[in-house]
């Protein structure tokens, strides 16, 4: 999962494996396989680092629990990060 903010500078918390493609359209775009789009204020650049600090996250031999994620954004499986 995933934390991105909405043009409102709303949280919200995304299940990065529902990313069907990113665009820049100047606003960053998220389109999901479930056909719903959200603008966002993260780059590109930024969204696709957050996915992949947490797919090595939840891929390390450890199971993903015990490790803090590296990155402001990423939620560790389990965890919740409060943003408030």
């Amino acid at each position: 999962m995933i934390h991105v903010t909405r043009l409102n500078h709303t949280s919200v918390v995304l299940n990065s494996d529902l990313i069907e493609h990113i665009e820049v359209t100047p606003d960053t775009v998220i389109s999901l396989t479930t056909g719903q789009k959200l603008v966002v204020l993260e780059s590109v650049e930024e969204l696709v680092a957050r996915v992949i600090e947490y797919r090595h996250l939840i891929n390390a031999p450890h199971g993903g629990t015990g490790t803090k994620p590296q990155r402001q954004g990423i939620a560790a499986p389990g965890e919740v990060e409060n943003h408030g």
